[in-house]
């Protein structure tokens, strides 16, 4: 009589840590029903045309900001390659699309320098004002107008992060202040579907 009541017990602790370690629940905010990610071309940082089509077979994390950006920005671009450094072997498997928001001051050497300061890998896209404006359209992104101080002017914009899946539908919506941590939990997750 104890013996099953012993291996029951077992059994039920050892189902319930298998499901909190393997958890398949995405901590960004779900797109359902998940939908094909709009695909754009932009200029891209490694010189070659930036097309989202082109990554099919990765997860992207698709985010939007400015190189001269000295808050949201530079932390958003940090935490991902920390998320990155996280999935190890796995990190092939992720890539990183940066979308400007200033065409004005974003060029194609700017954006390739500011971007493999964080991860090599990386990539920006830039473009016309025209262009980028029908990305943001496409994204749900806004962008303020710009606060000038002296010798510059600063942005304001969507500040979320998009993650694609492997076929190219947008699965999910990181908001900014999540935790490297939390965006390979998801990746992972995205990366074994």
């Amino acid at each position: 009589m104890l013996r099953p009541l012993v291996l029951s017990i077992s059994l039920l602790l050892s189902g319930s840590l298998s499901a909190a370690s393997q958890s398949t629940d995405l901590i960004a905010g779900v797109f359902e029903p998940a939908r094909l990610a709009p695909d754009f071309s932009l200029r891209g940082s490694d010189g070659a045309e930036l097309k989202l089509s082109h990554y099919r077979g990765k997860v992207v994390l698709l985010a939007f900001g400015y190189t001269s950006c000295t808050e949201v920005c530079p932390i958003t671009l940090a935490v991902l390659a920390a998320a990155r450094k996280k999935l190890g072997p796995s990190a092939d498997g992720m890539q990183v699309v940066y979308v400007t928001v200033d065409p004005k001051r974003d060029t194609v050497e700017r954006m390739r320098t500011y971007m493999s300061a964080f991860d090599p890998s990386f990539v920006g896209g830039t473009g016309t004002a025209t262009e980028l404006a029908a990305v943001r359209t496409n994204y749900g992104i806004s962008v303020s107008k710009e606060m000038p101080f002296p010798g510059g002017y600063a942005l304001s914009h969507s500040s979320y992060i998009y993650l694609v899946d492997r076929h190219g539908a947008l699965r999910a919506l990181m908001p900014y202040g999540h935790s490297a941590d939390d965006f390979a939990h998801d990746v992972r997750i995205l990366l074994n579907q």
